[in-house]
């Protein structure tokens, strides 16, 4: 079983599933985030959908350089969780099965190419305090309790 996060399905409501793939992009105790400024602006590990036939770790590098310019080099999978949620710029209510990698960032090759995104590195724990989403908040809680050398701090 998957754990949810978020909002409690509405009842009634049909979503289409939708499988993802994002990153925990740690340097030291610095994050790579996405900003992304709509339709609602948060930050957000970067990532997103895979397309149809696509692998999810083609699609990992795909989002991650679409999002924030970035190559990395992915170190293994922390998990999955999922979140029901409406996705305005699809017009879509969705359920996110999203799958977490931990990687590192490698090399900057220029702005992101996606419309609308920013990358922002964050300390951390400011990161976890930042991210838009409770599900990407837990997987960043989870990678940072087990790096050895980054001091926790005790999430709000």
């Amino acid at each position: 079983m998957i754990r949810r996060y978020g909002e409690a399905v509405r009842a009634g409501q049909r979503y289409k599933r939708r499988p993802g793939v994002y990153a925990v992009l740690l340097e030291g105790d610095q994050i790579l985030t996405t900003f992304q400024s709509a339709p609602k602006p948060e930050f957000q590990l970067p990532g997103g959908g895979i397309d149809p036939g696509e692998h999810p770790i083609a699609a990992l590098h795909r989002e991650v350089m679409e999002e924030t310019g970035w190559t990395i080099r992915i170190e293994r999978r922390l998990g999955a969780f999922r979140r029901f949620c409406f996705m305005p710029d699809y017009d879509l209510w969705a359920e996110k099965v999203c799958s977490i990698y931990l990687a590192r960032p490698v090399r900057p090759h220029g702005p992101p190419t996606e419309p609308g995104h920013r990358a922002v590195w964050l300390p951390a724990w400011e990161a976890h305090d930042l991210l838009g989403n409770a599900g990407d908040r837990a997987f960043l809680r989870h990678a940072l309790t087990r790096m050895p050398g980054i001091i926790p701090a005790a999430p709000r």
